[in-house]
């Protein structure tokens, strides 16, 4: 395997025309260092988060021993304390890659992508936490189900809103009144990718316990990333720091779910304390 030295998105194949590889290639995979990233958000060390990064893949092919293609719906989990994340356009690429490369079965295939990613988030260390790849079968497409964000919808809220870049000066919470435990969603999350500036459409879910945040405050502050640039992970951690540092919650969780491109979905989900993963379940614009 020839997994490429992390360097920045700009040198990646992102943004620009890239030849189609039908050919195996785990090399294709470019890992990009999250610690940069995290620094600018003040973050040193251990996060104060845990959490993991739900992939899905739509196009995901390969050829059986007589030649026959072959396809699925790969689930893939890499978890948040990984090194490295892998910039999308690349892993679009791999796994284009597998589509004239002959597999013994969906076991193969699902344990090569397992270890070429887990290596790809690990670059330079050993892997202390393997990605979680699961394939999902033609027969059983018909079982997987659309759901929205469970929560109660601020989309709802009839207001003005006048910032366009991450404004945490919006988020407030009443600190001296009885704690509550909410989850609170919206539709209404977009950014912007970082290289190519096309837009990235998405839904979040914000469940705490804690002092009662604004609603008002927290809906205009989710709109306020509509010209950010950055991907979809420096978004929801900004949004966790951000939330977690104005409102002063006792728990707290922040779970994106953002639009594929490119035959790609990437769903976020941060948490102030471990427990079970959110469901991995699309919603209807995915």
């Amino acid at each position: 395997m020839n997994t490429p030295a992390p360097a920045s998105p700009e040198g990646s194949a992102l943004g620009k025309a890239a030849a189609y590889v039908d050919q195996y290639d785990a090399g294709l995979l470019y890992p990009i260092a999250r610690a940069p990233q995290r620094e600018r958000l003040g973050i040193v060390g251990q996060p104060r988060f845990f959490g993991a990064n739900w992939w899905t893949a739509y196009e995901l092919s390969w050829l059986n021993a007589r030649g026959k293609p072959q396809l699925a719906i790969a689930h893939i989990l890499v978890p948040c304390e990984s090194t490295h994340i892998v910039e999308s356009k690349s892993f679009k690429l791999y796994l284009n890659s597998f589509s004239g490369t002959v597999f013994a079965d969906a076991a193969a295939v699902r344990a090569r992508i397992e270890a070429d990613v887990s290596a790809a988030v690990w670059t330079g260390e050993a892997v202390r936490a393997r990605v979680a790849v699961r394939l999902i079968a033609p027969e059983d497409f018909d079982r997987e189900p659309i759901h929205e964000m469970d929560g109660l919808s601020l989309d709802r809220l009839d207001l003005e809103c006048t910032h366009s870049e991450p404004a945490p000066e919006l988020l407030s919470a009443a600190l001296h009144e009885q704690p509550v435990e909410e989850t609170l969603t919206s539709r209404l999350l977009k950014s912007n990718c970082p290289v190519t500036g096309q837009p990235d459409w998405g839904s979040v879910q914000i469940r705490y316990a804690g002092p009662q945040i604004d609603q008002a405050g927290l809906l205009r502050y989710i709109v306020s990333f509509r010209r950010h640039n950055d991907f979809h992970e420096h978004c929801v951690e900004r949004m966790f720091m951000d939330i977690w540092q104005r409102c002063q919650p006792t728990q707290l969780t922040v779970y994106a779910r953002y639009t594929r491109r490119g035959g790609l979905d990437i769903n976020p989900w941060r948490t102030s304390h471990p427990g079970a993963l959110p469901p991995n379940i699309r919603t209807a614009r995915q």
